[in-house]
């Protein structure tokens, strides 16, 4: 090993979402926290030379000369993130490989790595660091049982081409989520413990950015109402305008849906689900009420805050009406942007193990646990009718009729959501290209056969 430490931190993107190949023609996204963070928490006193890769705005070189790469993994981005590992260790770099899916799931994960890192990295990573410069790397790193999220360094935003993002202004106060939803990820990976970095952390981390547009990451910003006040409260004096995560059980808080407004909050992402309450009952989020959905979208709009509002479709009590009855929905509820997702058993959650349970699960094939894919076989649905019937809420919520009626009664900005639903138009009309779950149908799009699908990935960097 030289003096000074080559380290390269990687975020893999499976082909829905990946530079160039993705559905995207020019990048939405705004830029991850996780490699910024992971970069920031290298300890000062070890001389490193760290490069980030973001697949979803480049390229990750074949050739990449560094000593140690690390990759954090979703579901989705498995397949990927395991051909990256598999060909740089045998170019003779050292790989790790964390995030939810390795949390889930070590036992998939470690075959491909040197070394893996179960749960939050705040701790572990900078101890295996230090045990990769010492020659004492350890095959397995688990979250610190005492992990506090206070006095952490900021998020490392240089290290990424803000030019290619929407934004770099993205930020998080809070991590985890209080609710036991089955198809979640979250309680499963991390538990029901909420962490929370301390109010004037945030704020000192927004005011040293220079932020003045900003995204919220937190999985449910108000799921501890005293903290979302002391928070709220702390942002007023900024003056910013900002977007987040939140249950529909804000609504129901008028006071703190005020103070929400107060403090710069302009556009909300929300789970909704689903239209049926016993959907929502055998999930565990029966705190929904489809009922009361346009109430929440009114509340919303009358404090000045747009609504994203997500559906997941394949529930065990979707018929066949089910999309275009959600489609029309969200259109008459005038929900702002409305989001559409094949519900997805991942691995350990208690979707998965109850689905896993009954011969359901179709596939462990995690490239297609993407949210727009059929891994499991329905309940009262075909894997053909939930694979195309999403795709037609998808068209129908995105047609230029449905995007008129909803976007009148938007309070965002007439550039923000006419650009936005456009985009999501595209993001419609273009999903079939992206359908690799033919293998179940048992025939391409075009209605062809469809040949095996070789790795993406050469086995050598010249091939």
């Amino acid at each position: 090993m030289t003096d000074q430490l080559k380290i390269a931190l990687v975020s893999p993107k499976g082909p829905l979402y990946r530079h160039r190949k993705g559905i995207w023609k020019k990048s939405l996204r705004y830029q991850p926290l996780t490699l910024t963070t992971l970069a920031a928490l290298i300890p000062d006193d070890l001389p490193v030379d760290v490069q980030l890769f973001d697949e979803g705005i480049m390229d990750v070189p074949l050739d990449l000369d560094v000593d140690l790469m690390g990759l954090t993994v979703i579901t989705g981005t498995a397949r990927r993130a395991y051909d990256l590992a598999d060909h740089f260790r045998e170019r003779g770099t050292t790989v790790v490989l964390g995030g939810p899916h390795v949390t889930l799931i070590p036992d998939d994960a470690q075959p491909h790595a040197d070394a893996i890192v179960v749960g939050y990295a705040e701790d572990t990573w900078p101890r295996l660091l230090r045990d990769f410069a010492a020659g004492k790397l350890c095959a397995r790193y688990d979250q610190s049982p005492g992990l506090d999220l206070a006095n952490r360094p900021f998020a490392r935003r240089d290290l990424l081409p803000s030019r290619r993002y929407l934004t770099s202004n993205v930020f998080e106060a809070t991590r985890g989520c209080i609710h036991n939803c089955d198809f979640c990820v979250v309680p499963t990976a991390w538990g029901r413990k909420p962490y929370q970095k301390p109010v004037t952390d945030v704020i000192a981390d927004i005011r040293q950015h220079g932020a003045r547009k900003l995204i919220f990451v937190d999985l449910n910003l108000i799921a501890d109402r005293s903290y979302a006040r002391h928070l709220f409260s702390a942002l007023i004096p900024l003056n910013v305008q900002w977007y987040g995560l939140a249950t529909v059980l804000l609504a129901d808080d008028l006071p703190l849906l005020e103070l929400a407004a107060r403090s710069g909050c302009k556009g909300l992402l929300m789970g909704l689900e689903s239209i049926s309450p016993q959907n929502l009952r055998s999930s565990h989020k029966g705190f929904n009420s489809p009922e009361r959905f346009g109430k929440v979208v009114e509340a919303l709009h009358q404090h000045g805050i747009a609504l994203q509002g997500c559906f997941v479709f394949g529930l065990d009590h979707d018929e066949p009406d089910v999309f275009l009855k959600t489609a029309e929905f969200a259109v008459e509820a005038k929900i702002d942007l409305p989001r559409f997702a094949i519900v997805t058993p991942f691995p350990k959650t208690p979707l998965y193990n109850r689905l896993l349970a009954e011969g359901r699960i179709l596939t462990k094939n995690w490239e297609l646990y993407d949210g727009q894919h059929v891994v499991f076989r329905p309940a009262k649905l075909s894997v053909e009718e939930l694979q195309f019937g999403t795709e037609a809420a998808w068209k129908h919520a995105y047609s230029f009729r449905s995007i008129a009626r909803r976007i009148v009664h938007s309070p965002a900005p007439w550039p923000v959501k006419l650009g936005t639903n456009l985009g999501y138009r595209f993001y419609a009309h273009h999903l079939s290209s992206f359908y690799n779950c033919d293998w179940m149908i048992g025939r391409a799009p075009g209605g062809l056969p469809r040949p095996e699908v070789a790795s993406e990935l050469p086995l050598t960097a010249g091939a």
